[in-house]
């Protein structure tokens, strides 16, 4: 039986943030973005914030709203990352295969670590214990036989705790949860299983596999499995080399966008963030876009699929977000963010018989160019015409509010 651990860092963003400055302690605190216009989003707040009802995705307005008191502070992303190693650096001291999830959360696989003979409880308790002490943050970690199970047992009990779930509790413990709580559902499939009467993740486990399938398709089938406790997928071995999976960056802008070229042009803003950062990073080429589209009421959309060919282009990324934005947003709500990510990358051109090489080439030179003016004179010093329409797109420097992480999951 595999020893699965899922460690995840309680309120990541705003203990650090408590950490970086003591006076915050005892306070309740969230992170935003820059804090001028709606710009201001709740990103992440300290559990004290969060009893007082202040939630991921108000805007700076709203929580200040309900909580007078809020102290609001912005991102400091590269201190984010520095916490997120020094807390995984503890991991390889007790086994290699440490998955990412994200900045705040990681997967290990202690089956074969020599440390308490394997005893993953005690481990548990060491690592919970050591990044409270030689860090000052806080984590909660599920235990359990599979990586589904593991992040079911970090979300159940918060912060700073352990839940076990085993091959002779799970079905206690698991089969009474909300199906939503389950990796993977979102809100679009939990209203799917809730319009099949399937309510918590025990109904799922025994629901109909053939009914499944032919509402949700293959991943009826696939979250049928998860919820019985049936994934097998391995851990992955950290390589440091493919630390980040994923490059992306998110926007909320000071009005909801009201039409596509709103659409195309704050995409397109973010696709040349992602793209500069996506090169400082070592990286050539990308093969993968991701989309989020979250409307006026909060609710948000993922969506992903493959470029033509690996591109660095801006345009490119920016024309297949685009093309996933419509094909999935219907304009029954107004939008309030994006955002673009990409993964998949490569340092190999790939071949092609393409006519247009020429012209591609040309936009890979041109776009080069403007980068290298925007390091020297700054990142509004050379613009797009269709950004200048609108003072509030061409004031935006947006490239600094990015994200990392292993499976392309942005959060908090």
């Amino acid at each position: 039986m595999r020893k699965i651990l899922h460690v995840d860092l309680n309120s990541f963003y705003a203990s650090v943030e408590c950490l970086l400055d003591e006076s915050l302690m005892g306070k309740s605190v969230a992170v935003s973005g820059s804090v001028s216009d709606r710009h201001g989003v709740v990103l992440a707040k300290n559990q004290k914030a969060k009893e007082q009802g202040i939630k991921t995705g108000m805007t700076v307005f709203e929580a200040k709203k309900l909580v007078p008191d809020l102290v609001i502070c912005e991102t400091h992303f590269d201190k984010y990352i520095k916490y997120s190693r020094a807390v995984k650096s503890i991991f390889y001291e007790y086994t290699d295969y440490v998955e990412s999830f994200g900045i705040d959360e990681a997967w290990l696989d202690v089956t074969n670590s020599r440390k308490f003979g394997g005893d993953e409880l005690k481990i548990a308790e060491e690592i919970r214990q050591r990044v409270k002490d030689e860090i000052g943050l806080t984590v909660s970690i599920g235990v359990s036989f599979n990586k589904i199970y593991a992040k079911l047992g970090s979300d159940i009990k918060k912060p700073d705790a352990i839940t076990v779930i085993s091959e002779e509790n799970y079905k206690k413990i698991v089969y009474p949860l909300p199906v939503e709580d389950l990796l993977y559902v979102g809100k679009a499939t939990k209203r799917k299983l809730n319009n099949l009467t399937i309510k918590t993740i025990g109904d799922l486990a025994v629901f109909d596999e053939k009914i499944l399938v032919k509402h949700l398709g293959k991943w009826g089938s696939i979250l049928k499995s998860y919820a019985s406790g049936l994934d097998n997928s391995p851990v992955k071995k950290y390589l440091e080399k493919d630390e980040y999976k994923s490059i992306g960056n998110s926007l909320t802008f000071y009005r909801d966008l009201e039409s596509n070229l709103d659409v195309e042009t704050l995409l397109l803003l973010l696709s040349e963030s992602v793209c500069a950062r996506m090169c400082e990073y070592g990286y050539k080429y990308a093969r993968t876009v991701s989309i989020v589209i979250t409307d006026n009421l909060l609710s948000s959309t993922i969506r992903m699929t493959k470029l033509n060919s690996p591109t660095d282009i801006a345009t490119e990324v920016a024309d297949k977000a685009m093309e996933l934005f419509k094909k999935n947003f219907d304009w029954s709500r107004k939008v309030r963010g994006l955002g673009v990510s990409l993964s998949d990358f490569t340092n190999e051109e790939q071949l092609t018989f393409d006519t247009n090489l020429k012209d591609k080439q040309k936009k890979e030179n041109l776009e080069k160019t403007v980068e290298n003016l925007r390091r020297r004179f700054g990142r509004n010093s050379i613009n797009r015409a269709v950004v200048l329409r609108e003072s509030k797109f061409a004031e935006l420097d947006i490239k600094e509010g990015h994200s990392l992480s292993s499976l392309g999951k942005n959060k908090k």
